[in-house]
């Protein structure tokens, strides 16, 4: 159910619209001008040019009445309410009250687009993040937690970013539940462009949020505090894997900050992607292994995580009907999925479901029409041998 505005004046929504175009996000000093002021008198302040306050220097106020000059908040209004979206201010009953914490940071509004209550999912929520150009293992240990998370009724937070964030997002979204995609641009533009049908699934199903109105794109200091907004909705942040300068740390300190829980998965020490997430745990962060130890961490009294093993390869890692599917291919030639399901014991459809689930986590690849295992792994994931069932 779409949420409906609460408190929030129409004046004042209408001047948080206008300011979204002009300020960037993150910007401390307007914002404290805005807790002082209010919103429609900054807005009416920088629409005459002045006078100009004090704690602004003279070329952030000419950048600022710069972008005032274009600023249409009843157009942006318009273009969220044609997307199917809404405009969620402070005060709203939508507004997820946890962003308070960031101060005079906070967002002005969010720009939301999807049917679910922002506040609502919020309450049960993990951010899940980590390198864009990850390994086999950081997608298949991001997309089960991601997977395990909503099965267990927790929203999954990411940055709808390549890598572990699609990853996570995709595993939440296999495991019908909801998840979140935080943007460093509009809600409408599509970044990555081939992120295109992912984040049109992750409005279907649960939410796209963005400070940013509709139609702006990114920019390296917008991926930078886009990442304050994820560590503040959730209960904690989940790093999957990270080199050492990468921007999920700026996510974890932000967590760390916050006073949310922060956790790292360990990785192998021989790769450069587990640095980051080993620094992290040597630090303040948990480590933790699977969706069960992150929820004893942040869920409630008595949510525990189950004595059992971890997984000794990343094959025990997938969720059943998934393993079925890659035990029922041949170990050395191509068959259909009709085929597959035969062997399997499941629909063609859902066999195809599971073929393409396997195909993104990169233990399977299609030959023309044809499934067949995939025939090089990276070494992080290398897969054992099994046996060869065309031969049986």
């Amino acid at each position: 159910m779409t949420a409906s505005p609460g408190r929030e004046s129409e004046a004042s929504r209408l001047a948080r619209a206008a300011l979204a175009r002009i300020v960037e996000p993150g910007d401390g000093l307007t914002g404290r001008w805005l807790a002082g002021s209010g919103p429609e008198e900054v807005w009416r302040t920088l629409r005459a040019g002045g006078p100009r306050p004090p704690e602004l220097s003279p070329a952030r106020w000419d950048g600022l009445l710069v972008r005032a000059e274009r600023a249409a908040p009843e157009r942006d209004l318009a273009w969220i309410a044609r997307l199917g979206g809404r405009f969620v201010c402070p005060g709203d009953r939508e507004w997820p009250s946890q962003l308070n914490d960031l101060g005079h940071a906070r967002p002005l509004g969010l720009w939301v687009r999807g049917g679910c209550s922002l506040r609502l999912v919020a309450v049960r929520s993990v951010a899940l993040v980590g390198a864009r150009k990850c390994t086999h293992y950081g997608t298949l240990v991001a997309h089960e937690l991601g997977l395990t998370l909503a099965d267990r009724g927790w929203t999954v937070i990411s940055g709808g970013a390549d890598g572990v964030d699609a990853a996570a997002h995709q595993g939440a979204l296999r495991g019908g539940g909801t998840t979140v995609g935080v943007l460093a641009c509009g809600v409408d533009v599509s970044y990555p462009a081939f992120h295109h049908g992912l984040l049109r699934e992750i409005a279907e199903q649960g939410l796209l949020v963005a400070e940013l109105p509709p139609g702006d794109h990114p920019t390296r200091g917008r991926f930078v505090q886009r990442n304050r907004v994820i560590a503040a909705l959730t209960r904690g942040t989940v790093v999957v894997e990270a080199a050492r300068r990468s921007g999920a740390l700026i996510t974890a300190r932000h967590a760390r900050r916050l006073g949310r829980h922060l956790m790292a998965v360990p990785g192998p020490v021989t790769s450069g992607l587990s640095a980051g997430t080993h620094r992290l745990i040597r630090g303040e962060a948990t480590p933790v292994g699977d969706a069960g130890e992150i929820i004893e961490l942040v869920g409630e009294m008595g949510e525990l995580a189950t004595e059992e093993n971890g997984p000794a390869v990343p094959r025990d890692l997938l969720a059943p009907q998934t393993a079925r599917v890659l035990d029922a291919l041949p170990a050395t030639s191509a068959v259909g999925a009709a085929a597959v399901a035969g062997e399997a014991g499941m629909g063609v459809a859902a066999v195809e479901a599971r073929l393409r689930e396997l195909s993104t986590l990169g233990f399977v690849e299609r030959a023309g029409e044809r499934w067949q295992l995939r025939r090089r792994r990276p070494r992080e994931a290398k897969r054992p041998r099994r046996r060869d069932r065309a031969r049986a």
